[in-house]
This record gives C-alpha cells, sequence and structure tokens, in this order.
C-alpha cells in the first residue's frame, strides 16, 4: 500500500511540476513599432480540399508578418448529423493548437480522426502556399 501512494504522490509531483514549467514559458515577443507595410498586411490561404469517408474537409488561414492569425473551416463533412457534431466539437480545438504551434502538427481530437486529418491536411496545404508566395 506504501507503494502505491508513493507511485501516486510521485505523478502528482510531476504534474505539478510540468504545470509549473509551463505556466513559466516566455510571453511571445512584443511585435516591433517598426513594422513594414508588408509586414501589416493580412494575407489569406486556402488549403485543399481533403475528403473522407464523411465529406470534405478544407480550411483557409490568415498569415500577417510570416505569422498564423487566423484559422477557418471552411469546408466541413456534413453528409450526417453525427459528422456535424463532431465537426462542431473538434474544429475550436484544432483551431486553437493550430494557432498556438503555428503550424500543422496537431494533435488528433478523440472521437474526430477523418475530421482531424482533413483539417491537419488542408491546413498544411494552405502553410505551404504561404511560404511559397
Amino acid at each position: 500500500m506504501r507503494r502505491v501512494g508513493w507511485a501516486l504522490a510521485g505523478t502528482g509531483l510531476v504534474t505539478a511540476v510540468l504545470i509549473a514549467v509551463k505556466s513559466q514559458a516566455p510571453a511571445p515577443l512584443p511585435v516591433s513599432a517598426a513594422v513594414s507595410e508588408k509586414d501589416s498586411v493580412t494575407r489569406n490561404y486556402l488549403g485543399a480540399v481533403v475528403p473522407n469517408r464523411y465529406g470534405p474537409v478544407q480550411v483557409r488561414i490568415s498569415v500577417r508578418a510570416g505569422r498564423l492569425v487566423d484559422v477557418e473551416a471552411v469546408q466541413l463533412p456534413t453528409a450526417a448529423a453525427r459528422g456535424v457534431e463532431i465537426g462542431r466539437r473538434a474544429v475550436p480545438m484544432l483551431r486553437e493548437q493550430a494557432l498556438q504551434r503555428q503550424s500543422a502538427d496537431l494533435d488528433t481530437v478523440s472521437g474526430a480522426t477523418y475530421t482531424s486529418d482533413g483539417y491537419r491536411r488542408s491546413l498544411q496545404s494552405a502553410i505551404d502556399a504561404a511560404r511559397a508566395a
């Protein structure tokens, strides 16, 4: 019983340390006052339409000064009510990850595997288009 207690206490300690470390992450650097006119323009890029068994997924990104500032789902599966429900639940989580990570390296949302995969692939194609521009 004592080992179980130490194991649980150790897990709690590790979790507390991880939370403390994450909260100590440096804040993003402020944007310089000397931003060029080109850098202050927001540009939009459309990702590829990624079909899956429940319907197509497509995103549009907005980029300003080389940073991803918005991701909008343009197309989501609508073939079944369940697909619509999944999209409504998963898309805000995927959008938040994309904006935080500034990439298409997103975690799959539980219960939304196909939507997550389509979102990730469409997002990557939009990011590739932005880099090429």
